[in-house]
Formats: C-alpha cells, structure tokens, sequence
C-alpha cells in the first residue's frame, strides 16, 4: 500500500496570486527598503570595533547578496513598466506608495559604499571609478526625488496633517545619504580638484535635504499630538525619524574627517580646520537628537505591540533608521575614544542584525506565498 505525500500548505510558491505575472504587475518600490536595510547590516558589521574576520566575511557577503537583490528588484521594477505601464505611472498619483522612489537611491547608496569598504581589497583600484560614477547616479536620482516627489504632494496627491507619516520623508532624506556617501568617497579620488567637487557637492545634498527634513518632523511632532499614532500597519513609521537625524550626524562627521586634508590641498586650509570642528559639533548634536527619538521609538513599538503589528514590508523601516544611527555612534567612538559610544554602538548593531533576521524571514515567507506583492494604487482594479 502506498501513501500519497499530502502537500505543505504553502508550500507552492505564490499561491496567494492568481497568476504568476502578478509579481510583476503589483511589484512597487517599496521592495528597495529591503536593500537598505541589508546594505546598512552589512556596512555596520564591518564596522565593529576589533579585527574580527568572521564578521567582516559575513559583512561582505550580505553585501554582495545585497547587489543581487538591488538588481533583482530593478530588473522586476523595470518589467512592471514595460508591461504594465498604463498601471505603473499611477504610482505618481499615490500619497503614500510615491514616497517610496527615494529607497531605489538610498539602497543604492549602501552598494557604493560597499564598494570601498570591501571591493577596494577585494579587487583593487578600478572599483573606485565605478563607485565615482555610481554615486553622480545617486546623486541625479535623489536630486530628482527630493524635488519630483514632494512637486506631486502640492500639485498631483490628497494629503491631509491626520494621515501623515514620517513616510513622508523618504524621497527627502535620499540626497542625505547620498551626502554621507560623498563623504566616503571623496579621500578614494586621486585628484585634488574632484575630491573638492564631491566634498562641496556632498556638503550641498546634506543641505538640500536636513531642514526639510527637520521641517517635517517638526509637521509630524505636532500631528501625533492632535491625532496620536498612525494605524498599526505604519508602525514602523515611527522609526523612520531617526533616519535623517542618524544620517545627518554621520554625513558631517564624514564629510567633517577629511575636509582639511581636501581643503587643504586645494589651497583652503583655513576653511578645512572650521568644516572639521563643525562636522563634529554637529554630528554629537544631531546624535543626541536621535537618541531621543530612538527612546520615543522603542516606547511607540512596545504600544504598538500590545496590541499587535500586521507584518508588511513597511517592517524595513525599523532596519535602515537604526543602522544609521549605529554607523554614526560607531564613528563618534572611533573618532572621540570614548568607550560608552564603543559599547552602545556595538549594542545597536546587535539589535540591527537581529531585527535583520526577523523582518528577512518574515519577507522571504511572505513573498514565497506572494502575499507581499500587493501595488495599493492599483487596489481595486480588475483583472
């Protein structure tokens, strides 16, 4: 007598979809989030104070697995709107799906800065032309979506103050970290002239996009008073704050390290010394800004909690936020020798990696069941 294997429920890859192209058609940007929450674990694993060469393996892969991923999404992204453009472009009329174009940059931006960190010993030199040209394509696109994205919130979108999020920060902050990445970059170029070109223009994206952004969060302060918190499905929201104030820390610290040497070889050493103690005035600043909101954040998880949070993909925004935050805690550490910043950084990126695994399998279960793949701004539409 034979027996006949009964089928695991969910066992079938996309079953939650009527047909296998669906994950084209509802395919949005809001995947990206998965690459900067990835590429920011990577970065900030190899950043731990010790030589630890087991980590910094794991950190390289998780890199490389993090460019597959970025060009998975860009492939599939790039699909959508070549066979379902008329339903794509409505991307453009939607409040809350739009705002996600800004995670294609800065999930780009975490692969450039894997580039020096681990392609630079891995494959030598020619990476940073690569990286140079990468990041002028950073900057274009989170040029594009800080000014684009919130043209269409005043001319194109229906918004109104009791349904804002700090999802409105997204296509803002892009040129951020695109700054921090510049702030990388620049000492890699060997000519004077472009290592001042990519400072100055690093210094003028964190300039495009922190008042903005505090502009916002200061529009958001005051809606979770008069409104309290968003629904549970933006919970992750919450943490989304930190990102600007945890990225404008590290890009002026950045940015602050090695302007008196590029100043400095481009006749200006005077101003060099000044960028130096204002990018580190600044970034314990900004840090201590964030790690208020970070405390407001961990008390608005645990409500939240209590009462449950359905898992979305929105679930990456706990990830990149607080990665910033651990790379700029990391960086006042080796830049200060304080070890309070040592221990507390270390005890961040823990948390990253941790909170990593959690959303990661949640994400890979959902989208073998395609569940996840769901495009709000075309809900509702036949078939």
């Amino acid at each position: 007598m034979t027996c006949t294997p009964i089928a695991k429920p969910g066992f079938k890859p996309f079953s939650h979809l009527q047909h296998p192209m669906e994950v084209i058609r509802q395919f949005t940007p809001n995947w990206f989030a998965a690459t900067m929450g990835t590429g920011v674990l990577a970065l900030a694993l190899a950043q731990l104070p010790g030589a630890n060469p087991v980590l910094h393996t794991v950190a390289q892969g998780l890199w490389l697995f993090n460019i597959a991923l970025f060009l998975m999404f860009t492939a599939l992204y790039a699909a959508r709107w070549t066979l379902f453009y008329d339903e794509a472009r409505r991307i453009f009329g939607h409040s809350t799906v739009s705002m996600f174009f800004g995670t294609i940059p800065m999930g780009l931006a975490t692969i450039i800065n894997g580039f020096l960190l681990f392609g630079l010993p891995r494959w030598g030199e020619g990476v940073i032309a690569l990286a140079h040209g990468l990041w002028w394509l950073d900057v274009a696109m989170s040029l594009a979506c800080g000014v684009l994205i919130p043209y269409l919130m005043f001319t194109r979108q229906e918004h109104s103050i009791d349904q804002m999020t700090a999802v409105w920060l997204l296509p803002v902050v892009a040129a951020e970290v695109a700054a921090a990445s510049g702030g990388l970059l620049a000492p890699h170029l060997v000519d004077a002239h472009s290592q001042l070109v990519v400072l100055v223009t690093s210094y003028v994206l964190w300039a495009f996009s922190l008042p903005v952004a505090f502009s916002i969060l200061t529009i958001l302060l005051l809606r979770m008073a008069l409104h309290k918190l968003p629904h549970e499905n933006m919970a992750a929201s919450s943490w989304l704050a930190l990102g600007p104030i945890g990225t404008g820390a590290l890009g002026m610290l950045l940015l602050g390290a090695d302007a008196p040497a590029i100043f400095a070889a481009n006749g200006m050493a005077g101003v060099g010394e000044i960028a130096a103690g204002l990018g580190l005035v600044a970034g314990i600043t900004l840090w201590g800004f964030g790690l208020w909101w970070m405390l407001m954040a961990v008390l608005i998880t645990l409500r939240y909690l209590r009462a449950g949070i359905p898992f979305n993909l929105g679930w990456w925004g706990f990830t990149f936020p607080l990665g910033v935050y651990s790379l700029a805690t990391l960086k006042l550490a080796s830049t200060l020798h304080l070890t309070f910043f040592n221990v507390f950084g270390c005890a961040l990126v823990a948390m990253l990696a941790v909170m990593w695994l959690i959303v990661g399998k949640r994400t890979v279960q959902g989208a073998w069941r395609g569940e996840l793949f769901v495009s709000p701004c075309i809900a509702g539409l036949k078939k």
